[in-house]
């Protein structure tokens, strides 16, 4: 699969504000949980094939000459988890990303890393293990994350699979817990809520975040960014005080989603094909939630 040349743009880029009330499918729509391929705004960031979604897939074109383009990581307005301005830089890979040069992008001061594992109940990253050895062999802290499909397997069976193929964690001070990416629907751009109801979506999400718990004792992450949290999530605060925020952001927005007090993570920009994040506190506090401490 070749890398993709990506560029940042508006959050939510491409997708149309219809949502499906109720959680009905409509007449056209495909059926649930039935393997489709990417919507052609998919393909235009960089979304080859059904199980490639990606982090950040709606904030990226495939603009070429804007494929080096660099953002700021001073997103302004937000607050971080810690006040100090202590910060962690990091990257965020999947199989587009393959491979990764682990010594360049510590030369160059980042020291995590969350790598897509899975998608939905049957993709699994092809390049997942090498990405995730390699990147602890460099000395990342590292942890991996599971693309939602809420438009097929139930939370709990897409938590299972996730932590059969990369997502368990262990106490070893170099594993993350796995984060639970919750964004826009790739394969139908007129559904960008996978043709669910908030009510669904809260739900879906809620099972796969218990089930995942009960399989490894750690709370997840939710990446997501503001455009579906408050389109296909209702800006719900459900789990504001329980699963640390991984917020995509471009731009300078004033808060975060879902009353949620602080970003753990951000995801900032673009550099080269490489996806920009931040820990939002000092290198010991990224070391204690990976001890869970």
């Amino acid at each position: 699969m070749s890398r993709r040349t990506i560029a940042f743009a508006t959050l939510g880029l491409g997708l149309s504000v219809a949502v499906t009330v109720g959680g009905t499918i409509s007449a056209s729509a495909a059926p649930r949980g039935m393997t489709r391929t990417p919507s052609a705004a998919a393909a235009s960031a960089g979304i080859t094939a059904a199980g490639g979604g990606y982090a950040g897939w709606t904030a990226h074109t495939a603009t070429a000459e804007h494929s080096q383009r660099t953002l700021s990581p001073n997103v302004g307005g937000l607050t971080p988890m810690s006040t100090s301005g202590a910060t962690v830089p990091g990257i965020d890979v999947s199989s587009y990303n393959a491979p990764v040069n682990w010594p360049g992008q510590w030369s160059k001061g980042k020291r995590w890393v969350y790598i897509k594992a899975t998608e939905g109940s049957s993709y699994l990253n092809p390049n997942f293990s090498k990405q995730y050895t390699l990147s602890y062999n460099q000395g990342f802290i590292r942890g991996s994350y599971h693309f939602a499909r809420p438009d097929g397997a139930s939370g709990a069976t897409q938590a299972k699979y996730f932590v059969a193929h990369g997502g368990r964690w262990s106490a070893d001070g170099k594993t993350l817990p796995g984060a639970l990416d919750l964004e826009q629907n790739y394969t139908n751009s007129s559904h960008p809520c996978w043709w669910n109801s908030d009510a669904t979506n809260i739900a879906w999400a809620k099972s796969f975040l218990n089930e995942y718990k009960a399989l490894t004792g750690r709370d997840a992450v939710i990446y997501t960014n503001m455009n579906f949290w408050k389109r296909c999530m209702g800006n719900t605060t459900a789990f504001k005080n329980r699963n640390p925020l991984w917020f995509a952001s471009v731009g300078t927005p004033s808060s975060v989603p879902g009353s949620w007090p602080y970003y753990t993570f951000l995801q900032y920009g673009v550099t080269n094909g490489m996806d920009q994040d931040r820990f939002s506190a000092s290198a010991a506090r990224l070391k204690a939630l990976a001890l869970n401490r």
